[in-house]
Parts: C-alpha cells; structure tokens; sequence
C-alpha cells in the first residue's frame, strides 16, 4: 500500500500567478492544471473570471509534489484551509478508511466518493483542527 502526503494551497484567484512564482524562485515544474472551466459539472453560463480560475495543479518541486487551487469567486477561504494536507491513495476502499479514522471527532467538509476526478476524494477537519482532503489516483 502506497500514501502519499502532499501539501495543498489554496489561494484568491493567484494560483497561475503562485505557479509562475514558484517555477522561477524554486525551479517547480508544473505537472497538471485543470481550470474550473475545464470541469465537466460547472455550467457554461458560469462567469468567464471563474472558468479561469485554477480547480486543480500540481507541481513538483525537487523530489516533491505541490498542489494549489483557487477558491472560488466571493468564497473567502476559511481559516484553517490556506494550507491543508492532501492524503493520496491508489486504493478507494483504503482512502476511505483513512478518511473516517481522520473524521472522527472532526468535521466532513465534503463526504468520500465517487468525483469526475477520482474514484474517492472527500475533505474534512479532523478533532485539531487540520484539514485532509483524502483522494484516490488511479495509475494510469
């Protein structure tokens, strides 16, 4: 079995901007971005400035992973979730045992399930107040 812990950065509409900052102050190569416009359950009637926004990205950074999003527009970011720890897993079944371990005593953000972008993710607050996103990655 096979977790990886990787952190996971939320930002205001500046996730492009982070991405191009941190390729050059610490030669990050960018592996995956995926725009909330790019996603297949936003509706074509939403705003242009949201479609741009970053959904997902991630980057390596040495011999490391760096993950960012944007949040939504208007959707000020909680305290607590500018930076949370995403728990990846090759197994849905596992991600979901960790993911209600970590839940106890805590607070389900988002449940564990199936998404157009994992066969399991879900996101919680567990009992000291750090915020998990738990998802499964399918190696292709």
């Amino acid at each position: 079995m096979t977790i990886k812990l990787t952190p996971y950065l939320t930002l205001e509409a500046k996730s492009k901007e982070a991405i191009a900052f941190y390729e050059q102050a610490l030669g990050a190569e960018l592996l995956y971005i995926v725009t909330y416009g790019d996603m297949p359950d936003i509706p074509d009637s939403s705003p242009d400035a949201l479609k741009s926004l970053v959904a997902h990205a991630k980057l390596r950074v040495g011999g490391s992973e760096l993950m960012l999003s944007d949040a939504p527009l208007g959707n000020a970011i909680p305290q607590g979730k500018q930076v949370t720890i995403c728990i990846t897993t090759e197994d849905a079944e596992e991600g979901k045992r960790i993911f209600e371990a970590l839940a106890q005593d805590g607070k389900v953000n988002m449940p564990f399930e199936q998404t157009s972008f994992s066969p399991g993710f879900g996101d919680l607050t567990d009992r000291f107040g750090v915020t998990f996103q738990i998802s499964t990655e399918v190696k292709a």
